[in-house]
């Protein structure tokens, strides 16, 4: 493959961000969501994540964007502040290139230099091209759920991997 410049995702992104992902609502158990998402609500989601100091990524190549990964928040409450859930999508023809452990690495530096801990990936079962990548940056797998989601017919069981990021723990005030 060409040079791939990885760079934060702006709104403009988005029609290619879903024509990337909206195959997988369409014909997989990948992801639970099972409307295609228009681009203006994707564009809604890359400023949500923006807006909440987080990441949004984008692998592209030449003009054309064949993969995006990035992280929100894993929780609301105030104790998960150090949390993120990370998601990466790849364009199929970009698949086995190195491209998504390119983009998730970038990712990971991204979060740890926001002062993040924790990296949670949920992956939907079976799904061993995810399964490998997560594993081979570090994850481990900490949580399997049965059954969980159903779509296309068929119950999907679904499996949690974490990574810690390196660092110190937050300092908490202690008041009597």
């Amino acid at each position: 493959m060409s040079t791939i410049e990885i760079r934060p995702a702006v709104a403009a992104d988005a029609a290619r961000i879903c024509a990337i992902y909206n195959p997988y609502i369409a014909s997989t158990t990948i992801t639970f969501e099972e409307a295609p998402v228009a681009e203006m609500e994707m564009a809604r989601r890359i400023l949500d994540v923006n807006e909440a100091g987080l990441t949004w990524l984008v692998a592209d190549l030449g003009g054309e964007i064949i993969g995006y990964a990035y992280a929100t928040r894993w929780r609301a409450r105030p104790a998960y502040h150090h949390s993120v859930e990370s998601t990466i999508y790849l364009d199929p023809e970009a698949s086995g290139h190195g491209v998504g452990e390119r983009l998730y690495r970038r990712l990971l530096d991204e979060l740890h230099s926001r002062g993040l801990r924790a990296v949670i990936a949920g992956i939907a079962q079976p799904n061993a091209r995810s399964v490998a990548l997560h594993e081979r940056l570090g994850f481990k797998k900490v949580a399997h759920f049965t059954e969980v989601g159903f779509k296309l017919g068929q119950w999907v069981d679904v499996a949690y991997w974490q990574l810690m990021l390196p660092g110190d723990r937050p300092q908490q005030s202690h008041s009597l």
